[in-house]
């Protein structure tokens, strides 16, 4: 049977921290995230399914650097070719490197490199936008279905093209775990020739958050009629990496200002209010169990590993751990051997969970000592025995 502990986790903070205002942002959706871990730390609609134009390319370029090598030949084909605006001006039966592709496409959005690049990787768009729905649920971002890899969405519905502004701030914290996609993303151009070496482009990034932001880790921009103006940006400040998603900040010049706008409101808001905490060290007493058939009787239950993470100050205060231990434990057990979990909560939300480790170990009796406890038994009962 196991039982379950709750206590709170306290915290020593020195001097007062002025709270920043909520950001009122002009996005029909938005979320921002903590990019380590993908969770929510503030949303607009985070979890409303809506189109999100090119910001889609964040999951091509995932998929093409986990399952292409840059150095790979892509043939363009007469349907990559043929891709609206904005395009790279790619011919039919051309051959380029994947990875000057990938890096032309995020950088400059360009819809035919995007469509190349899925044919190559998949045989077909479509076999590559199922790939991409699989990809984004088994990362968590469960509410997310790609019709297109280049975010061009007037063919398709809202129920084959769709994110959430969380989703697509879960997608964008896994691709900047790939030191490749973080260096694309602040690239501010990329000059390069086709395979033949006769056909040279340059791509210049057209991201304005590397310029007006410290610590901007770029990322991309999108907008179609359907999506409106939309970006997923991430900048890191210190130890803390914050991913923002505005989805429809407006259409239009408005919309097109909007958007970097919304961006710095959720940035400045985040960056204002929340660090980076370390909530338990490794090692921490989470716990005794009583140990059976060992001469030690007790082992302490502590932490296998830290946790620190980004929270605000009143998130904080409001931080419990839950454990689940054995009532007791049987030896032998060895220092450093798994006997628990540790369920850090924030409202009833699990925000981690770790293991609990036996902090010393506990032998079993070897024979000799159990010899000696059943002789100490024997002698205490005899003692008992009423006088013949």
């Amino acid at each position: 049977m196991k039982k379950f502990l709750s206590f709170c986790v306290v915290l020593l903070l020195c001097g007062q921290t002025v709270l920043a205002a909520e950001p009122n942002v002009a996005a029909q959706g938005a979320a921002l995230i903590d990019g380590e871990t993908g969770r929510l730390l503030w949303g607009k609609n985070a979890e409303s399914p809506m189109e999100m134009a090119s910001t889609t390319k964040i999951m091509t370029a995932i998929l093409v650097l986990e399952k292409a090598d840059p150095k790979e030949v892509v043939t363009i084909s007469a349907n990559a070719a043929k891709q609206p605006d904005v395009q790279m001006g790619l011919k039919e039966g051309e051959q380029w490197y994947a990875g000057d592709l990938l890096r032309a496409m995020m950088l400059k959005s360009y819809n035919d490199a995007a469509v190349a690049l899925a044919e190559h990787v998949s045989g077909s768009v479509e076999a590559f936008c199922m790939e991409m729905t699989a990809k984004a649920a088994s990362i968590g971002a469960t509410d997310t279905v790609f019709g297109s890899p280049n975010g061009l969405d007037s063919h398709l519905t809202r129920e084959q093209h769709h994110s959430t502004p969380l989703d697509m701030g879960i997608i964008t914290a896994y691709a900047l775990q790939n030191p490749v996609f973080r260096e694309i993303a602040v690239l501010p151009s990329h000059t390069f020739a086709d395979v033949s070496g006769k056909n040279v482009h340059t791509a210049v990034n057209t991201d304005r958050f590397l310029q007006m932001y410290a610590g901007a880790l770029g990322v991309k921009t999108g907008y179609t009629n359907k999506a409106g103006h939309c970006f997923v940006g991430a900048a890191k400040q210190e130890d803390m990496t914050l991913v923002s998603v505005v989805l429809a900040s407006g259409w239009g010049n408005t919309g097109k200002e909007a958007k970097w706008t919304d961006t710095k409101k959720l940035m400045d808001y985040g960056f204002a209010t929340y660090e980076k905490q370390e909530i338990a060290g490794a090692g921490e007493n989470m716990g005794e169990i009583t140990v059976t058939r060992s001469p030690v009787k007790e082992v302490t239950a502590g932490l296998g590993e830290g946790y620190s993470g980004i929270f605000s100050e009143d998130e904080v205060s409001r931080l419990q751990w839950q454990t689940e231990l054995p009532e007791t434990l049987e030896a032998p057990i060895e220092q450093g051997e798994q006997i628990g979990t540790a369920i850090l909560e924030l409202d009833g939300e699990i925000i981690a969970e770790l293991p609990l480790t036996a902090q010393t170990a506990a032998p079993a009796y070897t024979l000799s000592e159990q010899y000696c406890r059943l002789l100490s038994v024997w002698f205490d009962w005899i003692e008992f025995l009423p006088e013949m």
